[in-house]
């Protein structure tokens, strides 16, 4: 039986022309889903990096302040004025946040399409997660098996899809290994499994001895810790081992891409035969898709003439490989979503547990081994 909604809350974020960022819940209307639409009572929505670019933006969270109610929260913060640029396409947009979640059909439009998902859970895709209901396309809905939980499967679009996507650009542009930065992350850690299952070589690039720990636990076999005094020693065995040419980098900022540009030349080189001072002609390549360091990239040109660093995004990779290899992807996903793209979360919060100062503080930090969930329809 479906269920007559009219109206749900809903996160949203607003940067101000006066340098202000505001977070807070507004109650907004449910359309009646049209022939092909369907409404669903959203359950479970992560916050990922990519989420957190539009819900904070470039404010500065050590300045915010909380007021509102309990039950209506208002998180308030400083944007510096030199970041006010980057936003201005933004400002003074009320703007609904969430890339991705899962939740329960309540109602449907008249479609058979539609009519087959009524009280089916789905993972969906679209924007707007933190909301408690949403009206969606049956395309940005994906009906999850029997058992699976919204929370299971929550989180069957971003990351999964993500690290499929860098094993297909991987076979795509004719490289044998990979290297990840970040690599304990959820992501990180569904790529191992991924490589591990597929037979790829894999070097991963983490940032403390307890995120070598999380991944060792997994089975990873090359692991280099980038604050280690050996670190440029132990990725150039680690690239010679594997030959791996092209690295993804969710750190974004500071020296880490031109390090692994670097070390990736001198493990080519030490099986070369003839000197070139042009370097090696072997393409090496760091596709940027993060940016955990907002610092400039920097470039210490010492790997020869044959190199690249760009932008990677799972979006337009999945428009570029086209509408049948993107459902092959998503197919691996719904069939080892239990195994290798099983995601897990540190806390489960609702709207306005989300928009506490103790939970904002923990979850914009991006720390490998914090995941946050919202449950929309959770009690505050």
């Amino acid at each position: 039986m479906s269920i007559d909604v009219k109206s749900g809350l809903q996160l949203r974020s607003l940067i101000k022309s006066s340098g202000e960022l505001e977070l807070s819940l507004t109650n907004v209307p449910i359309p009646e889903p049209a022939e092909n639409e369907v409404v669903v009572r959203v359950e479970a929505a992560p916050i990922n990096p990519s989420d957190l670019g539009l819900l904070v933006g470039a404010a500065d969270m050590t300045t915010a302040r909380a007021s509102g109610t309990r039950d209506m929260p208002v998180v308030t913060a400083t944007v510096p004025q030199a970041s006010m640029k980057a936003m201005a396409g933004r400002l003074d947009e009320s703007m609904p946040v969430g890339n991705e979640g899962a939740g329960v059909v309540i109602k449907t439009g008249s479609s058979e399409a539609a009519s087959a998902l009524m009280d089916k859970t789905v993972a969906m895709i679209g924007g707007a997660m933190y909301s408690q209901y949403r009206c969606l396309k049956v395309s940005e809905c994906m009906p999850l098996p029997e058992g699976i939980t919204p929370a299971e499967g929550a989180s069957c679009f971003v990351n999964p899809l993500t690290s499929l996507g860098m094993v297909e650009t991987m076979r795509r542009e004719g490289h044998k290994a990979l290297v990840h930065t970040a690599a304990a992350s959820n992501l990180g850690q569904m790529l191992n499994r991924i490589c591990l299952k597929d037979g790829v070589g894999l070097v991963n690039i983490v940032r403390s001895a307890e995120q070598a720990e999380i991944l060792r636990k997994i089975g990873a076999r090359y692991i280099v810790d980038s604050t280690t005094p050996t670190f440029m020693d132990d990725l150039t065995n680690a690239l010679t081992e594997t030959g791996a040419t092209l690295a993804f980098d969710a750190i974004g900022g500071g020296p880490l891409a031109g390090q692994i540009l670097t070390s990736m030349e001198a493990a080519i080189n030490k099986s070369a035969k003839v000197y070139s001072r042009y370097g090696s002609n072997v393409h090496k390549q760091v596709y940027v898709y993060g940016g955990l360091d907002p610092r400039p990239i920097e470039l210490v040109r010492s790997f020869g003439m044959m190199w690249g660093v760009g932008g990677w995004l799972l979006f337009p990779f999945l428009q570029k490989i086209g509408a049948a290899d993107g459902e092959r992807l998503r197919a691996r996903v719904i069939a080892e979503l239990k195994t290798t793209f099983a995601s897990h979360y540190t806390q489960v919060v609702s709207l306005q547990e989300a928009l506490q100062l103790a939970h904002i503080a923990v979850y914009n930090k991006r720390a490998t081994g914090e995941k946050y969930l919202i449950n929309p329809n959770k009690a505050a």
